[in-house]
């Protein structure tokens, strides 16, 4: 079959998985927004947990980039920011997934860091249009080695912090999520058949602003280990 394509296929999106040779297909990358009380204020947004639901974007896997990778300044942008997530890696197939059964679906977690052209983002935001060109580009999706829930056990405590050529920028506690990793994956699966592959980028704390050409990220989540990202 493969004489009959156009063009060459592209190959599966790949990332690690810590302490093995054996690599996680990437299936589809879920971003929830806003998912922190004082992330959404500097964003000048209010979350009233009792009124609001989860919502989400998605970045194609094509923009996963490994940790420890260096990656050019992006184009169309004066105001590239970092924001520091939990990831969270399904390992089976689930549609209508309960909070309780949650767990269950989670293969394991990484470091994130959802890379966002903020200029683009507000625009988009301030004409009521999709957030795509702020969010969805070349090499925005940063991603640690993903470690197995069976080594690292339930990850939903711990701390999350992040620094800029060694100053902190972002330092907070997982617990601060608005909708916890079991409520995100039960929300979810609602709308979409959970399928092994896919990665869900949980939300950043508050802290989030620019890095520059030079700069040096590094992030690190309590029992998953460290991100490292140089923009060159």
């Amino acid at each position: 079959m493969t004489d009959k394509l156009l063009f060459p296929e592209k190959q599966q999106i790949l990332t690690a998985i810590k302490n093995t040779d054996t690599l996680f297909p990437v299936h589809r990358i879920f971003c929830v927004g806003r998912n922190y009380h004082a992330h959404a204020a500097e964003m000048g947004v209010s979350v009233d947990k009792t009124k609001n639901v989860p919502f989400y974007f998605t970045k194609h896997p094509s923009s996963i980039i490994p940790s420890g990778s260096t990656i050019k300044y992006p184009p169309q942008t004066n105001n590239y920011h970092y924001e520091m997530e939990l990831v969270v890696a399904i390992g089976k197939e689930g549609f209508e997934i309960t909070e309780k059964d949650a767990e269950d679906y989670i293969f394991g977690y990484a470091c994130g860091l959802d890379m966002t052209r903020r200029d683009l983002q507000l625009k988009a935001r301030e004409t009521n249009r999709p957030w795509d060109l702020g969010k969805d580009f070349e090499e925005s999706a940063i991603i640690s080695p993903i470690v197995p829930k069976a080594e690292c056990g339930v990850i939903d405590t711990g701390k999350i912090s992040l620094s800029v050529n060694g100053d902190i920028k972002q330092d907070s506690e997982l617990k601060k999520l608005i909708w916890n990793v079991n409520e995100v994956i039960a929300h979810l699966s609602k709308f979409y058949h959970l399928q092994p592959g896919d990665l869900i980028y949980t939300g950043t704390p508050e802290g989030v602003g620019p890095v520059v050409s030079g700069d040096k990220i590094e992030g690190a989540i309590e029992k998953l280990g460290n991100i490292e990202l140089t923009i060159k």
